[in-house]
């Protein structure tokens, strides 16, 4: 993880550049309060490029020479988004103190129609940087910054996932062509793929069409080749486990995958996506996860509104799973009777809020299981090979 200078370093505003970024392919919007300038300045838009981005900071710091007041330290935001982190890291090695915001957390207007533009969406982002910097509570929540590593090593584990919606689209569409043929018995999975596409008949009896058959046979060609990029993935997640001298991230993945119930999957996008990040505590974990609750309690009417799901999806659509594995393979673990106390004779409903509930918890248990090495209370281990 990349390292910042400390939240709570004290801010001398006469001596400290504060700047907020609005990214766009087309051009990028600044907003900033600059020492000895009484306003801050809002809405000039330069050119998407980092020169650009140098050019205006220089700029900056001449109008504050020019007000009698040297600029030591800038800090700079902006929101996370399709442009990723490499800004924070180019600017970090220019000696640029940047932080990252959720977009989700932002206060916004609630009126129901209200201005929008870039220059108000980056004197938000300030104002919003500048509470922030003051330490009030809860104002925004900003987002870890990955080392290029931690976050290259992401991209493999979502490819496979893209990859495998992918091998859906193309069965779905290869039954499609046959069900308007009405053919039947057909899996294209199965390595026998080629024999029996010759072998099928229509619901008269009759062989496949030829441009049916041409169609299909060029999707098995798409197919195969999906087949085996995912396969080289698989094998390349799979080395983890065997790595001897394993780098942190290899550590917890291993650890992870040693519990019975988690297999390798799982546990590379737990690590991957998660417990490679800092977290102050649980509760910003369950957030990044989006399985915080969202309480409705206003007057005489209070209700619940479910999980936030403004965090992380991997990992939420992991855990839920795992939620529900866990249960399986490890029915003696204090969380599974914590679940079966509470969910055990209820209806179908209450027993998918519950899995929630137990999917964050569950959560948190296994970050303090490979940061701490706290194991969860009745958990068993896989036997060793």
């Amino acid at each position: 993880m990349l390292q910042t200078l400390s939240v709570f370093t004290a801010v001398d505003y006469n001596r400290t550049l504060i700047l907020a970024i609005e990214l766009s392919s087309k051009n990028w919007v600044l907003a900033a309060q600059v020492p000895g300038l009484p306003k801050s300045k809002a809405g000039r838009a330069i050119n998407p490029t980092v020169e650009a981005l140098m050019a205006a900071i220089e700029g900056y710091r001449a109008r504050a020479t020019a007000a009698g007041h040297s600029v030591e330290r800038v800090i700079a935001t902006y929101e996370a988004g399709w442009s990723g982190f490499w800004l924070a890291r180019w600017l970090a090695k220019r000696g640029v103190e940047t932080h990252v915001i959720q977009p989700s957390s932002v206060p916004v207007d609630r009126r129901a129609r209200r201005a929008k533009s870039d220059g108000i969406d980056a004197e938000m982002l300030l104002r919003t940087l500048l509470a922030w910097l003051r330490g009030e509570p809860r104002v925004c929540s900003m987002v870890p910054i990955p080392s290029e590593a931690d976050e290259d090593a992401r991209r493999s584990i979502r490819e496979r996932t893209e990859l495998i919606s992918e091998r859906v689209s193309l069965v779905n569409r290869i039954g499609a062509v046959l069900a308007t043929l009405g053919a039947c018995d057909y899996n294209p999975l199965l390595r026998s793929r080629r024999r029996r596409l010759g072998e099928l008949r229509t619901a008269l009896g009759d062989p496949l069409p030829a441009n049916a058959r041409d169609k299909i046979a060029r999707m098995l060609d798409r197919l195969e080749l999906l087949l085996a990029q995912i396969s080289a993935l698989e094998c390349q997640r799979d080395a983890v486990l065997e790595d001897e001298a394993p780098d942190k991230a290899g550590q917890m993945i291993q650890h992870l995958a040693s519990l019975r119930g988690i297999g390798a999957q799982s546990a590379t996008v737990l690590v991957r996506e998660a417990f490679v990040r800092g977290f102050a505590n649980s509760k910003a974990l369950g957030s990044y996860a989006g399985l915080s609750a969202t309480p409705f309690n206003s007057g005489g009417v209070k209700r619940e509104q479910g999980i936030g799901k403004a965090g992380n999806r991997r990992l939420r659509t992991v855990m839920i799973e795992l939620a529900w594995l866990w249960q399986r393979y490890q029915p003696g673990s204090a969380l599974v009777h914590w679940y079966r106390s509470r969910a055990g004779a209820t209806g179908t409903r209450v027993r998918k809020v519950m899995i929630v509930a137990l999917a964050r918890k569950l959560l948190i248990a296994l970050w303090r299981f490979v940061t701490q090495g706290v194991v969860p209370e009745g958990t068993t281990m896989k036997p060793a090979s």
